[in-house]
C-alpha cells in the first residue's frame, strides 16, 4: 500500500463528499498527472473504484429512501451496458492489431471532463428550476412521451461509450441526462436513479478493462482505504462550505484539465 495513493483517495473522497462531484472526474486526472499512470490503467482502475464506492449510496437510496426509479434504470442500462461491452471489444480489437489506444482514451477523457465541467456549472440552475414542478409516481413522466423509451436507451448508449472510454460521466453527466429526460422526477429520485444506473455501468466497463490488463489492484485497494473515510467526513462538513464558491472552482479546474487532455 502506498501512502500517496491512500492520501489521494482521501482527498478525492473528501471533495466527493463535499461537492457530490463524481470521483472519476477527479481521480483519473490525478492518477495520470500526479502519479504518471497510463490513461488506460487510470480509467480501468477508477471504473472499479466507482462501482464499489457507489454501491453504498444506492443501498441508502433504495433501502432507506425508496428513491430509485428502476424502470428508468433498466431503459438506460439497455443502451449503456451493450455499448460499454462493444466499446471494450473495439479497444481489444485495436490492441490486437497493434493500434495505439492511448490517444483515443486520452481524447475521450478530455471531452468527458469538459462536458462534466459544463454540467457542474448548469446543474445548480437546472436543480432550481427542477424543484418548481415535480411529481412522485412509480414511473416518472418523460419529456418525449411516445419516444421516451428510445430516447432514454439512446442516452444510455452515449453514456456507456463515454464512461467506458474515460471513466467520467456516470455521475454529473448522468444526472443532467436524467433531469433533461424526466423533468418532473423528484430530485431525490434523480440522484438515486443515477447512482443505481452507474453501478452496473462502471462494473461492466471496469471488468472489461480488467480483462484487457488495465486495472491495478494494489492501487485500487489503496484508493478505497483513503476514499471511504474521506467521503464520510466530506458529507458531514459539506453544509459548512459554500457550494456556490467551491463548485465553480472545481468546474474551472476540470475544464482546464480537459482542455489539456484534448490538446495533448
Amino acid at each position: 500500500m502506498d501512502f500517496g495513493y491512500i492520501a489521494s483517495g482521501f482527498a478525492v473522497g473528501l471533495l466527493v463528499g463535499i461537492t457530490g462531484v463524481g470521483g472519476g472526474s477527479l481521480m483519473t486526472p490525478l492518477l495520470v498527472f500526479l502519479f504518471g499512470f497510463k490513461p488506460a490503467v487510470a480509467v480501468g482502475t477508477d471504473l472499479l473504484f466507482a462501482a464499489i464506492t457507489k454501491t453504498g449510496g444506492v443501498w441508502v437510496h433504495h433501502g432507506t429512501h425508496k428513491s430509485v426509479d428502476w424502470k428508468v434504470v433498466s431503459w438506460l442500462s439497455m443502451g449503456s451496458l451493450p455499448f460499454a461491452v462493444g466499446t471494450i471489444y473495439v479497444i481489444k480489437h485495436l490492441m490486437s492489431i497493434g493500434k495505439e489506444t492511448t490517444g483515443l482514451i486520452t481524447y475521450s477523457l478530455g471531452i468527458a471532463l469538459i462536458l462534466t465541467a459544463c454540467a457542474l456549472l448548469i446543474r445548480s440552475v437546472l436543480m432550481r428550476q427542477h424543484t418548481r414542478e415535480i411529481e412522485d409516481v412509480v414511473v416518472s413522466t418523460g419529456r418525449f412521451q411516445q419516444m421516451q423509451i428510445p430516447a432514454t436507451i439512446l442516452t444510455g448508449a452515449i453514456l456507456g461509450v463515454l464512461v467506458t472510454l474515460s471513466s467520467v460521466g456516470a455521475g454529473a453527466l448522468g444526472t443532467i441526462a436524467i433531469l433533461f429526460l424526466f423533468p418532473k422526477m423528484s430530485t431525490l429520485k434523480v440522484v438515486g436513479t443515477d447512482l443505481a444506473h452507474a453501478i452496473p455501468l462502471t462494473a461492466v466497463a471496469g471488468i472489461g478493462h480488467w480483462s484487457l490488463g488495465h486495472v491495478d489492484f494494489t492501487l485500487l485497494g489503496s484508493l478505497l482505504i483513503g476514499s471511504l473515510p474521506g467521503i464520510w467526513i466530506g458529507s458531514h462538513i459539506s453544509a459548512r462550505i459554500p457550494e456556490k464558491v467551491l463548485r465553480p472552482v472545481l468546474a474551472t479546474l476540470l475544464l482546464i484539465i480537459g482542455l489539456k487532455f484534448v490538446l495533448a
